[in-house]
């Protein structure tokens, strides 16, 4: 009995001790001019902020070490991170990630990332803009390459690509997107419940009200706080528990997950009332029914470049439906395909979660693994839909265990995708939320911040915020 007491006194004071590091960290990191996670050197090469449409992100170059030099004639990899309530570096957070496997395989490496208050007045379109003047720049410093820069898009940052690529598809190489939503009516029914929360909740009039409520800009953290909600009992208990139990060990893994878990950034009102009204209500990317300002149609059919679509049955954030509807969404059969001269390969996990696609070091050692020394293979595979699958072969002794792995591609059949990918619409999202949230209860926030500022009480504007914030 003495024995278990003095040790639950040893764990619980360094676990006070690990939380206070937390918090010290997360103040820290709040100071950075740059706030990010990168675990690998780097230079900024353009600044968003110096385009003629200003946004927040930026270009850097990933400086590989010394003893993993970057091959000039192979072609580069540009790492997008998503922006979806969290910070940037998490694709390039650890020497196993999607950046450490691209400067293994000798390939030049460039990552975007964005800071985190955006430029007032910046749109989604905005960002595409952006996107492209960095593939320009990239394709610019890098004349003699072996094919067009390759790109990885995580989550929020895959969809973002491919707009960017349908409008200007000539910049890309290889698109791989990891647990990317694109078809956010897909799914299986009675499953994956974020997909019907916005359907719950009203739609997109919380959405305005929060960001109405924020003066403008809409705080990532409550989008990290619908993460949380999925899964209540890790939250409040197994994550802490995981760290009490291992105290002695766990400290160091912790801290370094929670200096990105808890770095929010945020966005404009209308780069979030965007994403909702089109995107997760509209589901107008699914089918080619947006439009940029000038009137060009964001139309995924036009991307020329090879598509890598990389989910896991494991993630009930990107359910592989939502990662991969889009293809029955807009293709009728496999002629169409071959009609539109387009690539798509797919591959799914059987188990990682949604941060693990694009985070593990398992999966970094293994599909991205695969997926980077084999672009150039990916590259020229003629048109249609083909099926990946990444299977464990025996040890050679004396080989590096990252190379015990073998990849495979089968052409696939789009009717096979469809039997087992459904795109039910089960009323997720209706005109009358965004009515409400337009024309009822945005003039009433709205209204009731201009009369707070009037009274001489412009704090209370910004508590809000703060409310919003915390």
């Amino acid at each position: 009995m003495t024995e278990y007491a003095i040790d639950t006194w040893q764990r619980s004071v360094l676990y006070a001790d690990v939380m206070r590091q937390r918090g010290n960290q997360y103040q820290a990191h709040l100071t950075e001019d740059v706030p990010n996670v990168l675990d690998f050197l780097s230079e900024v090469i353009v600044s968003g902020q110096d385009l003629p449409r200003p946004v927040n992100y930026w270009l850097v170059r990933i400086v590989p070490p010394a003893d993993k030099p970057a091959d000039p004639m192979k072609r580069p990899f540009v790492v997008i991170d998503p922006r979806a309530g969290h910070g940037p570096g998490i694709g390039g957070f650890k020497v196993d990630s999607e950046i450490g496997v691209v400067i293994d395989a000798g390939h030049p490496c460039y990552f975007i990332g964005f800071l985190p208050d955006p430029v007032p007045g910046q749109t989604i379109e905005d960002v595409m803009h952006a996107q492209a003047a960095f593939m320009e720049k990239v394709l610019e410093l890098h004349p003699c390459r072996e094919g067009k820069p390759a790109v990885i898009g995580n989550c929020q940052a895959g969809w973002q690509i491919l707009m960017t690529a349908a409008i200007r598809p000539e910049l890309f190489g290889p698109i791989i997107v990891a647990g990317a939503p694109l078809s956010y009516w897909a799914g299986w029914r009675e499953r994956d419940p974020m997909r019907y929360s916005g359907g719950l909740l009203g739609g997109s009039w919380l959405t305005a009200m929060t960001s109405d409520m924020g003066a403008g800009r809409f705080d990532g953290a409550w989008l990290v706080q619908n993460f949380e909600n999925l899964n209540p009992a890790n939250t409040l208990w197994s994550k802490q528990y995981h760290l009490y139990s291992n105290i002695d060990t766990e400290a160091p893994r912790y801290l370094g997950f929670e200096k990105y878990w808890g770095g929010y950034v945020y966005l404009n009102d209308v780069e979030m009332q965007y994403i909702v009204d089109n995107l997760f209500i509209g589901n107008r990317l699914a089918t080619a029914e947006l439009m940029t300002s000038d009137g060009v149609r964001i139309d995924l059919r036009n991307i020329r470049s090879p598509i890598v679509v990389f989910c896991s049955y494991g993630d009930n954030i990107t359910p592989p439906p939502q990662a991969l509807g889009w293809i029955t969404d807009l293709y009728e059969n496999d002629e169409d395909v071959l009609s539109h001269d387009q690539t798509i390969i797919y591959a799914t996990h059987d188990s990682v979660g949604h941060l693990g696609i694009f985070v593990s070091g398992a999966v970094s050692r293994k599909e991205h693994h695969k997926f980077a020394t084999n672009i150039d293979l990916i590259d020229v595979l003629p048109a249609g839909t083909y099926r990946a699958t990444i299977a464990d072969v025996a040890p050679h002794e004396g080989a590096d265990p990252i190379r015990n792995h073998e990849l495979s591609i089968e052409p696939t059949r789009l009717a096979d995708l469809r039997g087992w990918c459904p795109t039910f619409d089960d009323g997720i999202g209706t005109p009358t939320h965004i009515f409400f949230g337009n024309f009822v209860q945005k003039p009433v926030v709205k209204k009731r911040l201009e009369v707070a500022h009037i009274h001489g009480s412009a704090h209370i504007a910004g508590r809000l915020g703060h409310l919003v914030a915390t």
